[in-house]
């Protein structure tokens, strides 16, 4: 059973691959995406990593919150479902 974990706090000029590589010594990564601002195409600050196990993925989140990357303390959580928005 995969599961997916938060990455906050990100320094704008980490990639999808930085923080694949970072998550990878836990276990298998199934993805890791860094979010993008549509418009400017700039870094949010933010990304998901989804882990094969959730063991693999509890021992990640244990280690990695907190921990300094690039100056920056991460913030590194289970991810939540996320809430429906009203349309536009």
């Amino acid at each position: 059973m995969s599961k997916k974990i938060y990455v906050g706090n990100l320094a704008y000029s980490v990639n999808d691959a930085e923080i694949s590589e970072m998550f990878a010594e836990f276990g298998n990564v199934n993805s890791a995406s860094v979010i993008m601002d549509r418009d400017t195409g700039r870094s949010k600050g933010f990304g998901f990593v989804e882990m094969q196990s959730t063991t693999e993925a509890d021992a990640a989140i244990a280690a990695l919150n907190g921990k300094d990357m690039n100056g920056r303390a991460l913030t590194v959580n289970e991810a939540k479902p996320m809430k429906p928005r009203a349309g536009r």
